[in-house]
């Protein structure tokens, strides 16, 4: 008979903040979880389908630290300081010795430790199914050059983002579906890859974003629904230094150095906080619509009833990147996007604002991390949930 599991415990980490030279003062902070969690997956226990407000990050065991989350559908990984990766939901297992997770449906992509003194890491991809137990489905080897590139990185503190699926070095990617590795042009000098379902964005060093793959939701930015085989510059924003890009499933964001948020693609259930057609007040009948285009090319639909009489205009499809305009100005500092929603954290106040399982098509602050006295210093959005890291504010 199988020894019982140890009693999960709320994931705690040491957040370090700058007092002058040499000095540091240690802030503790947490993940937390919300959204969709039908496999048992953290948060949740298995008992219900969703978590409704946010609740701390669980795991089995004791002294977790994690600093990376990473959340498909089915599952979460969750990646600790010590080098494990632990998996929740309908995939489950832990596996020691590893850098980074990425998590999908048809792949969980480990960066592991090379095998011995003197080699680069290995790049695996496994079966989710199979808990990281066995011959993993593919391995690469990356060479003591990433090794040497991850050293001079050092350790990210927690919520930092993660390198997966932009491989070390910056001249490769992991993709779900094959070629499960694909190479990207050295001249692109990528920094961050994101990947939503069917298009890819890229930013580069000098701050400019690339998008490519599928664009029949208007998810690639460059105005038409049209494909893009190869990374296309996003010419809506050259010149405009980009800090952050974010993918979601059909849709795309990125956060300017400025603190800007610009959104575009999809807007089915209010992801990009533009007005929703799903949405609409009237949701018992709509009436026969006339569509036509924005003088900036989104898709507009008018139905019949407005507030006053008057055609009400939505959004489907926005094709160029839009400029968001927050409640109360605040400026955005990191982004994450899932399937069919957007979380965003503010730096004035460090809060978070995000569209739900409530399918607003506008920015709504999560006021659980205000009452709790947390200012917030990550999101990582799963397709259906998000995931937060926060600290205790100061003096509280």
């Amino acid at each position: 008979m199988p020894n019982p599991a140890p009693p999960s415990r709320p994931v705690q980490v040491a957040a370090s903040r700058a007092r002058g030279p040499g000095m540091a003062e240690e802030r503790r902070g947490s993940w937390f979880g919300f959204g969709f969690c039908g496999f048992g997956q953290a948060p949740g226990s298995g008992r219900g389908r969703q978590v409704l407000s946010p609740e701390p990050l669980q795991t089995p065991g004791s002294g977790a630290d994690v600093r990376r989350v990473s959340a498909s559908w089915s599952y979460t990984a969750l990646v600790t300081r010590g080098g494990q990766v632990r998996l929740s939901g309908a995939a489950r297992g832990a596996a020691g010795g590893c850098r980074d997770a990425w998590a999908s449906e048809a792949l969980l992509v480990v960066l592991r430790a090379g095998p011995g003194r003197g080699a680069g890491p290995e790049l695996q991809a496994w079966a989710p199914a199979s808990a990281m137990r066995g011959e993993p489905l593919w391995a690469r080897a990356l060479g003591p050059e990433a090794e040497a590139e991850g050293a001079a990185r050092g350790e990210p503190p927690a919520g930092a983002l993660p390198l997966l699926p932009l491989l070390p070095g910056a001249r490769a990617y992991v993709s779900p579906r094959p070629p499960f590795c694909r190479a990207l042009a050295p001249e692109l000098r990528a920094r961050r890859l994101e990947l939503g379902a069917e298009h890819a964005l890229l930013l580069d060093e000098a701050g400019q974003v690339f998008s490519w793959g599928q664009g029949r939701h208007g998810q690639l930015g460059h105005g038409s629904l049209e494909a893009e085989p190869e990374p296309r510059l996003l010419e809506a924003l050259q010149g405009l230094p980009v800090a952050e890009v974010a993918a979601g499933g059909w849709h795309s964001v990125c956060v300017s150095e400025t603190g800007d948020i610009y959104i575009w693609g999809w807007n089915e259930s209010g992801q990009l906080a533009l007005p929703s057609r799903s949405l609409a007040e009237d949701t018992k009948t709509i009436p026969r619509e006339a569509s036509g285009l924005n003088e900036d090319g989104s898709e507009v639909r008018r139905t019949a009833k407005g507030e006053d009489g008057a055609p009400a205009p939505f959004i489907a499809i926005q094709p160029f990147p839009a400029l968001l305009d927050l409640p109360l100005g605040a400026d955005v500092v990191k982004a994450s996007c899932g399937s069919r929603h957007t979380a965003v954290v503010t730096g004035k106040y460090g809060q978070l604002g995000h569209k739900d399982t409530t399918s607003l098509d506008r920015p709504c602050r999560v006021e659980y991390f205000v009452d709790k006295q947390l200012q917030v210093r990550a999101v990582s959005c799963g397709p259906w949930n998000t995931y937060v890291y926060a600290v205790e504010k100061e003096g509280s």
